[in-house]
């Protein structure tokens, strides 16, 4: 299946700063900032940002959550080792309502009031870099006068009234007697005027870092801008079926639909109650012909992915640095958050050191992401496809309910990911996207599941995607639960245009461009997320006459041949 290809939008980086759980001592929030970044991190110099001051009278408008975020941003400092980001704020500057409505739209309304705080942020940056040009004048002419009187005389007459600052700071700091041709100074005179300026130049200069500062991390928290071929509001489009029709209105009246947990109870391949206590809620345990199975789907992924042209495996790891996390968009849109990331805890003299904080991965995206971090690609390599599998750990996965009881919502899972970087043109991104939606579906046809493929709506995005579309399998628990008709997300793929690169320094040369830098773009999706296809595969394919499992056909060479998981012991 071919997707919708979408008309292209001038789109730039955006990014959220992720909330942290710790797990070691106990588990605490914690948000990663950009509050080093300086002017030099911004295509456009004029744009880059800090942090205001603390009587800018920005602050009385700024909401509690708002200055909650800031407080936890300036407790974690970004590593200085960090990738650079380097964000297009001007954009941003020009266009405040396409950015204020693309956040009402996807739900970030506090990130909305963001471009006209950044607009008048930069407006006090001009306010100041203004004062510093006059004081900068003024110390020039200072310094000259006094290595070399002579070289005063010569200047045109003309402009003799250049030497006599009346700027508003320069008055302010040095009183209106300082206002004098310095050519009628003493060297004292002199000397003691020029060490003023100093002073006021530099408290200017950090006026200016500090607004520098906290314009560029208003402009990270704003979301990437959204295709046109984006449902606007909260319901997705459906673009087409895999395996039609629906099973509740194709199979016999008569037949016994079992959840996951209870096939999985029945043939003994799946343990709850021993990762419970051994682990807490969230986890569980493959024995036998379920491990096989995980193990199966696994490798069938792979195969499926690699045998496409151009396709790449990768062994990732599953610990990365907060800040990668970070700069690949992972972070809730609110306080309580949608997703959360499990930081592990540092030794006080790691902390004291300023070692980068260490995060258990939520998806392969993020290392395959940063491998190529802070690193100039060349166009020849582009597009650049991986995949590869690794463990994933998500330490919010969900509130206690019935939609997360047994393998659908858990904390550590196993995870097939394609991760590709793409030419910065709207087509080529569009056709490594429709790949991997394209090996998907194919995946999930062969494996005999029931699905619907959906263009995601604005409310559904995250922070990173242009473009989102999921593929839900349908699970008889669900629907037996009156849950979106028994309908379960099992695959998704983003297009996240230069949001992800942008934050990681990710550049490309371009021969045709004169070696000109820019920043390719970035596509992910998941290939396979195992538990919660697994329990498709249990619930889809359970017969109850025979209480026993159909394995799909196309997983049998990597089960030995098996057809069927069956109970092992049979009651009476």
């Amino acid at each position: 299946m071919k997707a919708a290809r979408a008309s292209y939008v001038c789109l730039q980086c955006r990014h959220i700063w992720p909330k942290t759980t710790r797990l070691f001592p106990s588990t605490v929030t914690r948000s990663y900032s950009n509050s080093n970044s300086n002017s030099s991190s911004s295509s456009y110099t004029s744009s880059s940002i800090t942090s205001p001051s603390s009587n800018s009278p920005l602050e009385t408008h700024e909401t509690t959550a708002t200055k909650q975020q800031q407080q936890a941003q300036q407790q974690t400092q970004r590593p200085t080792t960090a990738p650079k980001p380097n964000i297009n704020i001007r954009h941003i500057r020009q266009n405040p309502e396409l950015y204020e409505k693309n956040c009402l739209e996807r739900n970030y309304k506090n990130q909305a009031t963001y471009p006209s705080r950044i607009n008048a942020l930069f407006d006090q940056w001009q306010a100041r870099q203004k004062d510093g040009r006059s004081l900068r004048e003024r110390s020039n002419a200072l310094r000259r006068q006094i290595a070399n009187p002579a070289t005063i005389q010569h200047e045109d007459e003309a402009s003799e009234g250049t030497t006599i600052v009346t700027d508003d700071a320069l008055s302010h700091s040095l009183g209106s007697g300082a206002q004098r041709d310095v050519r009628t100074m003493t060297k004292d005179e002199l000397l003691e005027e020029a060490r003023l300026l100093k002073q006021t130049l530099s408290a200017i200069e950090e006026d200016e870092s500090r607004l520098s500062t906290e314009m560029t991390e208003l402009a990270l928290a704003i979301p990437n801008l959204t295709s046109d071929e984006t449902p606007r509001g909260s319901e997705p489009r459906v673009l087409t079926y895999i395996n039609a029709p629906h099973p509740l209105k194709s199979e016999a009246s008569d037949r016994v639909w079992r959840s996951h947990v209870h096939v999985g109870s029945e043939l003994g391949i799946l343990d709850f109650a021993g990762a419970a206590t051994t682990s807490g809620w969230g986890w569980y345990y493959l024995l036998d012909e379920g491990a096989e199975l995980e193990q199966a789907l696994i490798a069938y992924a792979l195969a499926s992915v690699t045998r496409i042209p151009g396709w790449r495996q990768v062994a990732p790891p599953s610990i990365v640095y907060s800040h990668i996390a970070a700069a690949c968009g992972f972070q809730p849109r609110d306080q309580n958050g949608e997703t959360q990331v499990y930081a592990l805890a540092q030794s006080a003299s790691d902390a004291a050191r300023g070692k980068p904080e260490l995060s258990l991965a939520g998806t392969a995206e993020i290392p395959l992401a940063g491998m190529r971090a802070d690193t100039v690609m060349e166009a020849s390599e582009l597009p650049l496809k991986h995949v590869g599998v690794s463990r994933c750990y998500r330490a919010e996965a969900g509130a206690r309910g019935a939609d997360t009881k047994g393998l659908y919502r858990v904390h550590e899972f196993t995870k097939v990911e394609m991760f590709a970087w793409t030419p910065l043109e709207h087509q080529a991104a569009e056709e490594v996207f429709d790949e991997m939606v394209d090996a998907q579906t194919e995946i999930l046809a062969s494996l005999g599941l029931h699905c619907r493929v959906l263009e995601m709506p604005t409310a559904d995005l995250g922070a990173s995607a242009t473009r989102k579309i999921d593929i839900e399998a349908f699970f008889p628990s669900r629907a037996a639960q009156g849950l979106d008709d028994g309908w379960g997300e099992v695959t998704s793929a983003s297009l996240c245009t230069d949001y992800q690169t942008r934050r990681l320094a990710t550049r490309v040369r371009s021969p045709s461009a004169g070696g000109k830098l820019s920043y390719p773009w970035t596509v992910n999706g998941t290939a396979l997320a195992i538990p919660r296809v697994l329990a498709a595969i249990l619930e889809n394919g359970w017969d109850e006459n025979s209480r026993a499992v159909t394995i799909p056909e196309c997983l049998r060479p990597w089960m030995g041949g098996k057809q069927q998981i069956e109970v092992k012991h049979r009651r009476d």
